[in-house]
Formats: C-alpha cells, structure tokens, sequence
C-alpha cells in the first residue's frame, strides 16, 4: 500500500504519534469490496493487510491520533481526541481521489483518558454494518474497509472481545478539530487547518472572495442536505455532540444510532439520552446549534455578520432538501403546498398509528401493494380518504411508481438484525455480517432470497436498548 501522510504532516498542534496494539488471533471476519474498490484494490485484501492494520509490522509512518474537542449533549468539553482510533495514512486514488484510512479499536492513544482503547465486536459490526447502510441510501458517510475479530479480551459491563474496524473518508476532521484550536486561541493553526480542508476538499471555494466564509457556507450546505437525508429515511444518529459532525457533511461515528421502526417523531435511540436531546424530530435544530459552535470557532477568519447571515440560511436549505426528499418518496418530482401537506398527513396518520416506517412507504410506491397497506390500517378512515386522494394526485404522473422505488428502500439495518448478526459472530459465524452487508448495500432491491427482512420486527426487538457504547 502506498501511503501519504498530508494530515499527519500538519504537525503536533493537529494530532499526536499512536502505537497500534496488536490484538491476539486476530481473523478478518468481513471485507468489503465496494469500498476497496475505492482505493483501486480488487480481488481481496492485499498479502500482508491483516499485519498492518493489526500493528504487527513495521510501519514506515507512525499512525496519528487526531485532537479535537467538542460540545458533548451542549456541554463544552475542552479537549478530547481520537481515544481508540488512528490514522494510518491516505490512499490517493487516481479515479476516486484520496482516502485516509483509519483504524478504530487499536489500542491506547495520547488522547485516550485512561481508557484501553479497544473497540468490542458488537459496537465494531454496528459501525461496520451501519455506515454500509447509510450509504447505500444514497446518504454521504464513512465508508467500512474491513472488520476483524479476535480473542483480546476487554471489560465493558461485561467481558467481552475487542475487534477492529478500518474506516475510510476523505478526511475524519471534524467540527470539534476547529473548535479546539479557536478555544485556545491558536488562530495560525486554525488558518492552517481550514487552509488545508479547502484546499483539498473545497477547492471551489479558492476564487470565492471571501474564501473562508465560502468554505462555512458550503459546510452548512453539505450538513443540510444530510440531515435531510437522515429524516426521510428514518435514521437517527444518537450522538449528534460537535465532535461527531464531520467538516465533510458526512455521517460520522456509529454508536447507538438506529432506523427507526414504528413511526415516532421523538424516537430517542439512545437510552443514555434522558433528556431527549438528539430525538429523531430534533436533529435539524441540532445540527444548527453544532453549526452555529462551528461558526463561533470560525470567527477569526469570518466576519461574525456573514457568519450569522450564511447560518440563517440553514432551515430554508434544510426545508428544501426534506421536501424534495419526501416528495420523490411519494413519486412526485415537484412538490408544491397542497403536496406538502398530503405528506405531513400520510405522516400524522402514520404517527398515530405507529406504522412501521421505511414498510408503509415501500408499500405505497407500487400500486399493486396498496391493498396489502389499505389491510394494514384497516378500520382507518382517513388513511382511506388519504390513499385515495394519493392515488388520484399520481394517477397522471410519469415515472411515479418507479421514482418512489427508487426512493423507499425495502431493506434497513434494523436493530434486531444487527443483534442476530452480533450474537452469531460471537460464536464465531460470520455469514450473517456478509447477508446484511450485501443486502445494505443495494436496499431499493427487491432480494426475493431475503424476504423475511421486509418483515415487521419481532416482538422481542422492542426491549433492544442501545447506548454510546453500542
């Protein structure tokens, strides 16, 4: 593998020097092509990769650990860092440009405050699983390399086995990697620091005026258009704290993230989350407020007017990106007010009736399934009056039935399928990780081997309880 080290040679004010730990008998228990082929890599991991990434040979280059800090459920906390994860390197691809590769769950870094390090098997198949996932809806994220098992064990409730991950992205900066070097006021490095992010992944940003307020208004855009994706899809992040907002507009950091099931605006999949602060329903005003900590952070280089001007953008752009998003999963290519409000009602019914969510809408996107809804909310009448009224509004539209296919997946990475997945793997049974991955990564697919995931959940699924550190 032929690596550069561009974030590393930013130099210590940006990360620090990490040891990878080796793990004893390690085994690759999934590898995943369609992000390999990213790096241009095909036909299976390369000879030595499960040495390298497991730290068992020498390294050229020492891996990093990445400083930042962050507002962590809105409390500031002044330094934190990349606890269990490390840079390896980046890996410029000629067709599908650089890539950093990153290793999570590889042992104690300078940032890891007491903690081993070490990343369990069942929070590394969620990640590894999940950013598949979200991608595949065509939603930006991490993307998982590669995921390895092995016999170390670590203490969490319980004992347990640590596993790494090997995740790529263009780079893992965050919002919190600006808000460290602005509380400090390391103004030359922050300068440094968003010279670097756009002159490598905002280069359009080069000829604005005003650069640095371009690059701020293309971040609130990005993030935006992201949230959007999350809320018409029905995915919930968890964790939304500023350290895991990705400068990039990309979903970042898998902990107790879910897909939610019934329909309920204030889904909180977080059980540690007892205030419900990043709720389903909540997630565009928080991503505003993290913006907003961006922003503060920024002030150095952004005039605090433009600042405030380029955030007040970011509900318009938000609303304009779930209304289009929402629209195509009705099949509609516009959406105008009396759209809107066809799909703010299919929405309350669906809340009163806990209807499962990501199911209705793949249900409602071929006419010949409307029967099987219409049994679903059987008694209902104004789901009948609703359905209806749907029908007659698509009745003329072209393509209707094929844009909203396009649009509602019949397959999620739901939480009990990743629970099944895990339980098996801890028995050392794989085949389940591969099932889901293939299955994630195409989801608007019919798949008529796996119909018994476009299922309802299973009763026992309700009890699943997911924290940070699922």
């Amino acid at each position: 593998m032929q690596l550069t080290h561009p974030f590393a040679a930013l130099g210590p004010a940006f990360s620090r020097p990490a040891e990878l730990l080796p793990l004893q008998d390690p085994r690759l228990a999934s590898w995943n092509d369609s992000a390999a082929a990213l790096l241009g890599w095909q036909g299976g991991p390369p000879a030595d990769f499960l040495e390298f990434i497991n730290g068992e040979r020498g390294l050229p280059h020492a891996p990093v650990a990445s400083l930042y800090a962050g507002h962590q459920f809105g409390v500031w906390v002044p330094q934190l860092g990349d606890g269990r994860a490390a840079i390896l390197g980046q890996v410029d691809s000629a067709e599908n440009g650089p890539w950093e590769l990153q290793v999570k769950g590889g042992g104690p870094t300078p940032f890891s405050r007491g903690g081993d390090g070490r990343a369990v098997l069942r929070s590394t198949i969620r990640e590894y699983l999940g950013s598949e996932a979200v991608h595949g809806l065509n939603i930006a994220s991490t993307r998982a390399l590669a995921l390895v098992d092995s016999s170390t064990p670590v203490w969490r409730e319980q004992q347990e086995t640590a596993a790494l991950l090997v995740r790529l992205c263009p780079t893992h900066v965050r919002f919190g990697t600006f808000e460290v070097l602005a509380s400090r006021g390391q103004t030359q490095e922050l300068k440094t620091l968003a010279d670097f992010v756009i002159e490598n992944f905002y280069r359009d940003c080069l000829a604005a005026e005003q650069p640095y307020l371009a690059f701020y208004q293309a971040v609130i855009g990005r993030t935006a258009e992201l949230v959007a994706g999350w809320m018409a899809q029905g995915f919930a992040h968890g964790v939304l704290n500023t350290d895991n907002m990705s400068i990039l507009g990309v979903t970042l950091d898998y902990g107790p993230f879910a897909f939610m099931d019934a329909y309920e605006p204030g889904f909180i999949c977080n059980h540690s989350d007892h205030h419900g602060r990043y709720a389903f329903d909540r997630q565009p005003a928080i991503a505003l407020w993290n913006l907003s900590c961006l922003g503060s952070a920024l002030l150095a280089l952004v005039e605090r007017g433009a600042a405030e001007e380029a955030l007040r953008q970011f509900p318009a752009q938000y609303t304009r990106s779930f209304r289009r998003r929402m629209g195509a999963k009705l099949g509609l290519a516009t959406v105008d007010e009396r759209d809107w409000a066809l799909v703010e009602q299919l929405l309350s019914i669906m809340a009163r009736q806990r209807a499962d969510y990501a199911r209705t809408f793949r249900l409602l996107s071929r006419r010949a399934t409307h029967d099987s809804l219409a049994g679903l909310f059987a008694g209902d009448t104004e789901f009948a009056r609703w359905l209806a009224a749907y029908r007659e509004r698509t009745a003329g539209v072209a393509n209707a039935e094929a844009t909203a296919l396009a649009h509602n997946p019949k397959y999620l990475l739901r939480n009990y399928m990743a629970q099944i997945a895990i339980e098996r793997a801890e028995r050392g049974d794989y085949r389940d990780i591969e099932r889901l991955l293939r299955l994630v990564q195409a989801p608007f697919a019919e798949h008529p081997d796996a119909q018994e995931y476009f299922q309802s959940p299973p009763a026992w699924a309700a009890g699943l309880q997911l924290s940070c550190s699922s």
